[in-house]
């Protein structure tokens, strides 16, 4: 039967080409795409002045199991000052949270006369109170700053500890390139509601700190 004579049925008609010179136009709406893992919650930007960057139980809830900080050119006013990381379980009254971690680093100088791997112990935390370091020894040099990230798994819980994973890299003080892994866990059953970085001299005087959920 040819085509067109009373009878026909035609199910599909399959085009050999699309002709990229025509103009497409669609009108409507697209479903079934996941929506992106990551939420953007908060923005810490420096104004130059600030000796600590907080984040408390308005963005840090129990809507997200896990959270990623995002440290973006972080300047720092002093040569030789530290980052530091600390959590809290009662939004930001204090910053004192039981941690136990082990870091490494890498490095290499601008001169080529110092590169290594190696773990750093005394960078480790026992059951310490006290801040943890993520970086030392900065630079504050005009183009000297830190890149990298933190991760915060389920720090809500009521039942497990709440592990930390980071890892930066720095242009040093002393002019050399430096990468840092850090990993650890805070020793506390109580959910964390606030996170708070800090700098041991000086001032944050440049750059973002992001933080988001992801699903």
């Amino acid at each position: 039967m040819a085509f067109g004579e009373v009878g026909t049925v035609l199910s599909k008609i399959k085009s050999p080409a699309i002709n990229l010179a025509d103009t497409f136009a669609f009108s409507g709406t697209v479903t079934g795409f996941p929506k992106t893992p990551y939420t953007l919650l908060s923005t810490f930007t420096s104004d130059g002045s600030d000796a600590n960057a907080t984040f408390n139980s308005s963005v840090i809830t129990d809507a997200f199991d896990e959270y990623l900080f995002i440290f973006n050119n972080l300047h720092f006013s002093a040569d030789v000052s530290t980052f530091t990381f600390n959590g809290s379980i009662d939004n930001g009254s204090n910053y004192n949270i039981a941690k136990t971690s082990t870091s490494f680093y890498a490095y290499h100088n601008e001169g080529d006369s110092h590169a290594a791997i190696e773990y750093v112990g005394a960078a480790d935390l026992a059951q310490s109170t006290g801040e943890q370091v993520l970086f030392e020894g900065l630079g504050g040099d005009a183009d000297q700053s830190l890149s990298g990230e933190m991760f915060l798994f389920n720090p809500s819980s009521t039942t497990f500890v709440k592990h930390y994973m980071y890892r930066a890299c720095n242009s040093q003080q002393s002019d050399q390139f430096r990468v840092a892994y850090k990993a650890g866990y805070c020793n506390v059953t109580a959910a964390i509601d606030g996170v708070k970085f800090s700098i041991s001299s000086g001032n944050i005087e440049a750059g973002t700190i992001k933080l988001y959920g992801i699903l």
